[in-house]
């Protein structure tokens, strides 16, 4: 007997091998960026595919360590003090999302602008190509770097410091990895049948290590030190791998701090995993909508996992997603075989993947930031107005100059700003026609819009007529009754002829029924 999953296992299965071709150099470049163990990227993609994918109502997006939330690790770790600290709030970071689940606050991200989600965005890819340009260069990680440069270096020194540790043999490896990735985007390579499935991370990753094999076997200055390439533990079975897990350390539970860096991590992994579910179910060629609740409880759930075991914090990620789809996957079970693969690849491969050099993966992330802040970006926004622009221009300066969490609420600080004057300019309009004016309220008006009331009412000519439309309004709130009725007793005075049309829902309002009475 068939069930929905074994159903589709000619198309799952290829697909999920396709997902672990494109995670398998994501996870270790993510583990690279944020400056913990390599293995701690693995491990995350082993959680994504084998805990949340079984416990996500998902059936086509994949979890696993994210670029998003690269800048919080490495902020919280130099916070808090070490990556064992760290973990610590990743579980508690998931066990946040459980609450979030359990109270239903899977529409969170709808709440949040576009602007700012784009702008959050931005600034997460300007940040991730400043940290990996050094290690293109030939700087064993970006901390490495930062360690050289004096606390009042200017940009000079710091360029000098830069360009001095350049090596012939990583800039040549990032540069055509660089190059790949170019070309895997463009239309050409998606129309030949032999590359279009082909994933550009994964040819990148064959082309460094073919560098390194050839410049070491033919003994060539341009081979490249071990400190330039992926550094994984000797793993040979389920008992090393358990000799490598890092434990949080629970202490930091009397750490202040560690409770703002879950908080953040929740926040913002929790904003990534709805936004990347919701893009997925607009492209599941099924047309199936997953639970957004019950994502955030599996999201919970494996990110309580990778504290525990010392991975990387995860969400759902729209990319390693995209590639389940193309690939053909139908159900949860690609993800699955991407995760078992994942973990077999931990288990056995760990010395082939010490071939993989630093620069290689480097480039991976320096087009994922590129991707991520491309100038089309900027420049659409700009086109959209300033009511896009300026709260995206504010939300990537703001993360720029602060951090996640603070640059996040300074946009939608000025998003909310933006709707709440967009909102007092569209509920009311005036318009005159020779001595008749028509003052007309387009939806329900509250004390917020009693400003440009005012500043509407008193464009009116003394001795004209003024017709107050209200047939629209559901509800008119009681500081825009007072100053209508005030208005209508200065009117009198004036010698204006107030006619008001009454709400259909309630009628002429008490106060200005009295008004009009008096």
């Amino acid at each position: 007997m068939t069930t929905p999953y074994t159903r589709h296992l000619a198309h799952d299965i290829p697909a999920g091998i396709v997902v672990f071709l494109v995670a398998l150099p994501l996870c270790l470049g993510i583990a690279l960026a944020s400056g913990v163990p390599l293995l701690a990227g693995l491990l995350a993609g082993v959680i994504g595919g084998l805990l949340v994918a079984v416990l996500s109502g998902s059936q086509l997006s994949i979890s696993g360590p994210a670029a998003g939330l690269v800048v919080i690790v490495i902020e919280a770790i130099a916070l808090l003090g070490g990556f064992a600290d760290f973990l610590t709030a990743v579980l508690v970071a998931g066990i946040l999302q459980l609450a979030l689940a359990r109270l239903r606050a899977g529409d969170l991200g709808a709440y949040v602008p576009s602007s700012v989600i784009k702008g959050m965005l931005a600034a997460i890819g300007l940040m991730l190509i400043v940290k990996q340009i050094p290690v293109a260069l030939g700087h064993a990680s970006f901390a490495a770097f930062d360690s050289r440069i004096p606390d009042d270096a200017g940009l000079a020194d710091v360029f000098a410091q830069a360009s001095g540790a350049v090596s012939g043999g990583t800039l040549t490896v990032a540069a055509v990895s660089l190059a790949l990735l170019a070309i895997w985007e463009t239309s050409w390579v998606r129309t030949q049948r032999a590359l279009r499935h082909v994933p550009g991370p994964l040819v990148v990753v064959i082309w460094g290590v073919m560098y390194q094999l050839v410049t070491t076997h033919a003994t060539l200055d341009l081979a490249l030190a071990d400190e330039h390439l992926v550094q994984l533990p000797a793993i040979d079975g389920l008992a090393s791998l358990g000799a490598q897990l890092v434990q949080p350390d629970f202490s930091q539970f009397a750490n202040p701090a560690m409770y703002r860096v879950a908080i953040t991590l929740a926040i913002v992994a929790s904003l990534e995993t709805l936004l990347s579910v919701e893009a997925v179910d607009k492209l599941d060629p099924m047309r199936r909508v997953a639970p957004s609740n019950r994502e955030l409880y599996a999201q919970g759930a494996g990110n309580i996992a990778a504290g525990l075991v010392g991975a990387l914090p995860l969400t759902a990620v729209i990319v390693r997603s995209s590639a389940n789809i193309n690939a053909g996957g139908r159900t949860k079970v690609s993800a699955i075989v991407h995760g078992v693969l994942l973990l077999l690849s931990v288990l056995f491969l760990s010395s082939a993947l010490r071939w993989i050099p630093l620069a290689a993966l480097s480039a991976i992330l320096l087009h994922v930031g590129y991707k991520l802040a491309r100038p089309s970006l900027f420049a659409a926004a700009w086109r959209e107005g300033p009511s896009q622009a300026v709260p995206f221009i504010v939300t990537v300066a703001a993360i720029l100059a602060t951090d996640l969490l603070i640059g996040i609420a300074i946009g939608m600080a000025v998003g909310i700003a933006f709707t709440l004057r967009s909102n007092f300019h569209s509920a009311l309009s005036l318009t005159r026609y020779e001595d008749c004016y028509l003052l007309r309220m387009h939806k329900d008006v509250s004390f917020f819009n009693k400003a440009r009331l005012r500043h509407l009412l008193a464009r009116v000519a003394p001795g004209s007529k003024l017709i107050i439309d209200a047939s629209r309004c559901a509800f008119i709130d009681h500081d825009i009754e007072e100053t209508i009725a005030d208005f209508q007793r200065s009117a009198r005075l004036t010698k204006i002829d107030v006619t008001f049309r009454a709400m259909p829902a309630r009628g002429i309002p008490p106060a200005v029924a009295a008004a009009i009475g008096t």
